[in-house]
C-alpha cells in the first residue's frame, strides 16, 4: 500500500498548496505505517519535495502536454496508483485539483471526497469531516471502498517540513487521446497567486473606476498581498477575469482576505468564506459584507486606504 499525492506547479514551480497536500500526505502514511509517492509533470527539480517526507517522486514527461490536461494526467496517476497499490490518491482543491480528483476517482473506481478538512477521523471505513453549502457547515462522510481520492482544503491543514531521502523515477507520458486540447492559457500578471495566497486584497465598484486601482496595487504590495475583485469589477472591463474571485470566479481561502468598496453578494461571500479573516471597508454600513465580516472599518475607501497602506509601510520599515 502507498499514499499518492499530485503535485501542482506553475511555471515549473511547486506551488504551495501542494507542499500543503504533501505534508497532508505524510502525515496519513505515518499514520498507516506506509510510504508517500508524490507525481508530478515536467517539473525541473524535485529535491524541494524530500524535505516534506516524500519516499519517491515520479516526475513525468510532458514533451506531450505543454499545459495541464486532465484526461491524460488522470490516466497516469491512476497507472502510477495501480503499479503502487495506492490506497489514497491526494490532489489540492485548486481549479485543476477539483477538475483532477473526480475523473481520477472514476477511473480507479474509488470514493471522492471534496473540500476535506483535517486528517481522517477514521481509517476503516474511511471517514473524513468536510466542509459544504458554500463552507458554511461542516458534514462527516464515510466510505466503505478501500480507494480513495480526495482533494484538501486549502490552508486547513498547514505546512511542515519533514526531511527525507526522496528517490526519483522519470517515466514518459502515458499515451492516450484527449477529446480536450489546450490552445493557450490567459496569464494573470500579479506577482502574487490568488489560489497561493496568504492575503489577498480585493476592490468592488465602490473604487468608481479602473483609474483608482492604484488604492488597491499600493495596499497589496506593502503587504505581499494578490490583488482580486468582485464580479461587477470584471464585467466592467476594469480588472481582468483571472482576479474575479467568488462562487462563479476563483475561490479564496486565504489567511486574510481584505474587501474594499465590495458590497458583499451571495455569490461573492461564498466563494470568500473558506478565508479565515476577512476584513471590509465600506462606506455603506448596511453593506452585507459587514455581516460576515470579522472587522469592519465604515468609511471613505480613498480616504482609509492612503492612511492604512502608510500606516503599514511606515510599520513595515521600523
Amino acid at each position: 500500500m502507498s499514499i499518492l499525492v499530485y503535485i501542482e506547479t506553475q511555471e515549473s514551480e511547486i506551488k504551495k498548496s501542494s507542499l500543503e497536500v504533501a505534508s497532508y500526505g505524510r502525515a496519513i502514511a505515518d499514520a498507516k505505517g506506509t510510504s508517500l509517492i508524490a507525481v508530478c509533470f515536467g517539473l525541473q527539480d524535485t529535491s524541494l519535495l524530500s524535505q516534506y517526507g516524500v519516499d519517491k517522486v515520479f516526475n513525468i514527461s510532458t514533451a506531450n502536454d505543454i499545459h495541464f490536461n486532465a484526461e491524460r494526467y488522470s490516466n497516469t496517476l491512476v497507472q502510477i496508483a495501480t503499479k503502487e497499490t495506492a490506497d489514497f490518491i491526494i490532489v489540492s482543491s485548486s481549479a485543476n485539483g477539483r477538475f483532477l480528483g473526480p475523473i481520477t476517482a472514476a477511473k480507479y473506481e474509488a470514493t471522492y471526497f471534496s473540500n476535506v478538512i483535517g486528517l481522517p477521523l477514521s481509517y476503516e471505513p474511511v471517514e473524513v469531516k468536510r466542509s459544504c453549502f458554500t463552507n458554511k457547515a461542516f458534514n462527516h462522510s464515510i466510505s466503505k471502498n478501500n480507494k480513495i481520492v480526495l482533494s484538501l482544503s486549502s490552508n486547513s491543514f498547514g505546512v511542515y517540513e519533514k526531511p527525507s531521502e526522496a528517490i526519483q523515477t522519470s517515466i514518459e507520458h502515458v499515451e492516450s487521446s484527449s477529446t480536450l486540447e489546450v490552445i493557450s492559457i490567459e496569464k494573470s500578471t500579479d506577482k502574487v497567486s490568488i489560489a497561493d495566497a496568504d492575503i489577498v486584497v480585493s476592490g468592488g465598484r465602490g473604487l468608481k473606476g479602473p483609474e483608482n486601482w492604484y488604492l488597491i496595487e499600493n495596499l497589496a504590495s506593502v503587504l505581499g498581498a494578490a490583488t482580486a475583485c468582485s464580479k461587477p469589477v470584471s464585467d466592467l472591463g476594469w480588472r481582468p477575469h483571472s482576479e474575479h474571485v467568488g462562487q462563479t470566479g476563483k475561490p479564496v481561502a486565504s489567511n486574510l482576505y481584505i474587501a474594499v468598496g465590495v458590497s458583499g453578494a451571495i455569490q461573492h461571500l461564498a466563494g470568500i468564506n473558506s478565508s479565515k479573516i476577512k476584513v471590509v471597508i465600506n462606506n455603506d454600513p448596511e453593506a452585507p459584507f459587514f455581516k460576515a465580516a470579522d472587522y469592519g472599518i465604515v468609511g471613505d475607501a480613498f480616504e482609509v486606504i492612503p492612511e492604512l497602506t502608510s500606516k503599514l509601510k511606515a510599520l513595515k520599515e521600523a
